[in-house]
């Protein structure tokens, strides 16, 4: 008797769990990088693992921003300069990397075995940090989400990495 009593109590708790799931609104939260002085925000569930710069294998006869393939936990993943990528630097040399630079793996969930060098981590953002900003009539890639402006005003710029991974530029690797 006692059992069913007990099961009846869990059953009734994760019921309610599962409704405070469906009502409570979902918060929306990134990973802020450093990509040559540009803010750039990542939503966390499309990002992977982060990694120290290791050995990255150039690849011949690819683009500068293509900087070679690295092996990340056992699977090869393409190393691509994001920065240089977008165009706000020329690419830089394997050997002039930063000790804050760091690789952010793609979400295995994205299909993409990819990996970004940024210049740096800057911590977490959640929504009530940031306040939309105005658009400033600039055409940007079908990649670039919003754009936000943070407590010190400083802006940032979203990031959609799953249409990153599919946009054409950024699969075009061969030079």
């Amino acid at each position: 008797m006692a059992n069913r009593d007990a099961l009846r109590e869990l059953q009734s708790r994760l019921a309610a769990r599962l409704q405070l799931a469906r009502t409570e609104a979902r918060q929306v939260a990134w990973l802020a990088l450093e990509c040559a002085g540009l803010g750039v925000l990542v939503p966390l569930p499309t990002a992977g693992e982060i990694f120290a710069v290791g050995t990255i294998r150039p690849v011949p006869h690819t683009q500068p921003w293509f900087l070679g393939v690295a092996n990340l936990r056992g699977g090869l993943h393409g190393v691509v300069d994001v920065a240089a990528f977008l165009g706000l630097r020329p690419p830089q040399a394997l050997d002039a990397l930063r000790e804050q630079s760091r690789l952010l793996a793609l979400n295995a969930a994205l299909g993409s075995q990819c990996a970004l060098l940024v210049d740096r981590l800057a911590g977490l953002r959640s929504a009530e940090q940031l306040q939309p900003a105005p658009a400033d009539g600039e055409p940007r890639p079908a990649f670039a989400a919003a754009r936000w402006r943070d407590g010190e005003g400083r802006l940032w710029q979203e990031i959609d990495l799953g249409l990153l991974a599919r946009s054409e530029p950024f699969l075009a690797i061969a030079a």
